[in-house]
Formats: structure tokens, C-alpha cells, sequence
């Protein structure tokens, strides 16, 4: 891949060995490799700290996948992420959101779509956006509807998403063409 894709340069042609490992496995899981993968495997350990992460996230939790993916499309709401947005929003739609949801979801507590569970979780994803000052009513509130496991993961959904699109706006990771197509993995 010769063409700037972030504001790192290309990968070095031939692929360093870590590199093509991480991009076979990358291949296997999801059938394609993206402009986030090229630009993380210039740091092939981190990558794939961070893929065991993502699919630990995606397939290993306790926590159904539609919360852990609403937790995921409101970091990326919230840090601006159009990357991982764009990724992301299928998988939500997928897992069962509906689009009049998805279409709310920039003012969630203006709108009576959200039932208790998903108004619990949204607050409190809200408030670890903000230095992670979340009041001790809201935590309570997720309490009710998610056991401690699961309120671990999806803080580690929430944080590791929200980090990561960081990453992607500071790096400038472009789209691809047919990301808007989004996947269901």
C-alpha cells in the first residue's frame, strides 16, 4: 500500500514478518484488512494488543453485543471519531438498534425512544467522557441493570474506543471508499 493513508508513511514494502502475521489473522477474522490496521502496524505488538481487545470486546463478554456496541457508538460520538463511526454504526444497526434509535442517539435524553437500561448506560458513558466524573446516582443506576463484570466491560468498551478514535483523529486515518458499507464483526 504506497498511497498516504494517515500521517504516517506507508508501510515498508516488503511487510516486516510481525506485520504480515497480524495482517493474515486480520484477514482470517474479518476478511480485510483497513486503514487503521496499515497505520497501527507501523506498532505491530500494540496492534495486536489492541485486535485481542476489540474481538475480547466483540465475541468474549457477558455483556450482550448491543450494549457493548452502544457503549462504542457514543465514544465515538463523543470524540468525534468519523472513523470508527463509520465502522461502528452497521455493527450497532446489526446487533439489533434500531435507526430511529441510531438517528437519536446525538441527544438521547431529549428523546423517549431509549428505555431505562439503554438511558442508564448512556449516562454513564456521557459522564466518564468527561474525566471520568461519573456521580455516584448515575453508577447506581447502571448497577441495576448490569452486573460488575459487565459494568467492566463496558468501561473498557467505552474508554478503549473512545482512546482509539483519538488516535484516528490525531493521525488523520482516512475512510475508505466503501467504509459507509460498514461489516457486521
Amino acid at each position: 500500500m504506497a498511497e498516504r493513508i494517515s500521517r504516517l508513511p506507508p508501510l515498508p514494502d516488503p511487510l516486516p514478518p510481525a506485520v504480515q502475521e497480524l495482517f493474515a489473522e486480520r484477514i482470517k477474522r474479518s476478511g480485510r484488512v483497513l486503514n487503521v490496521h496499515h497505520t497501527f502496524g507501523h506498532a505491530p505488538k500494540l496492534s495486536r494488543a489492541s485486535m485481542q481487545m476489540a474481538m475480547a470486546l466483540r465475541f468474549e463478554t457477558s455483556t450482550p453485543r448491543l450494549f457493548i456496541e452502544i457503549a462504542i457508538v457514543r465514544a465515538a460520538q463523543l470524540a468525534r471519531g468519523v472513523y470508527e463511526l463509520q465502522q461502528h454504526k452497521p455493527m450497532l444497526l446489526v446487533a439489533g438498534f434500531s435507526p430511529a434509535k441510531l438517528d437519536a442517539l446525538d441527544d438521547w435524553r431529549a428523546s423517549s425512544l431509549f428505555d431505562e437500561k439503554e438511558r442508564a448506560l448512556l449516562a454513564y458513558v456521557d459522564e466518564m467522557a468527561d474525566h471520568g466524573n461519573v456521580a455516584d446516582t448515575t453508577f447506581d443506576a447502571l448497577g441495576r441493570f448490569f452486573t460488575p463484570e459487565q459494568i467492566m466491560e463496558l468501561s473498557f468498551a467505552f474508554g478503549s474506543y473512545y482512546g482509539t478514535a483519538l488516535i484516528m483523529n490525531a493521525l488523520q486515518i482516512k475512510l475508505e471508499p466503501s467504509a459507509a458499507e460498514g461489516h457486521a464483526r
